[in-house]
């Protein structure tokens, strides 16, 4: 059974960097297309960032220029460095393979981005 670990959130000042940890166990990373996902109070889970076959890394717009996605494949641990952190980056954030199946998510962790 796959288990998703997310760590890494806090609070940050507007303009500010985090970097979010996945770890999975049960399943290695390099065998999924995997994402980041985050969830806003009162909105739906988005899809913000991926990375795909070959390592193709793809953004949301909205993240495109400050955000990076990355594996660890001998750690089987996935990465998402947050630059220029914004309030529109607030946000419950998760990750999770990408595609038609999704495993069960994990708690998250929450990102808040406030002065």
């Amino acid at each position: 059974q796959v288990q998703l670990v997310e760590s890494g959130g806090g609070l940050v000042q507007p303009g500010g960097s985090l970097r979010l940890s996945c770890a999975a166990s049960g399943i290695p990373f390099s065998s999924n297309a995997m994402g980041w996902y985050r969830q806003a109070p009162g909105k739906e889970r988005d899809l913000v960032a991926r990375i795909i076959t070959g390592g193709r890394t793809i953004y949301a717009d909205s993240v495109k220029g400050r955000f990076t996605i990355s594996t660890d494949n001998a750690k089987n641990t996935m990465y998402l460095q947050m630059n220029s952190l914004k309030p529109e980056d607030t946000a419950v954030y998760y990750c999770n393979r990408v595609g038609s199946y999704l495993w069960n998510w994990g708690q998250g962790t929450q990102v808040t981005v406030s002065s």
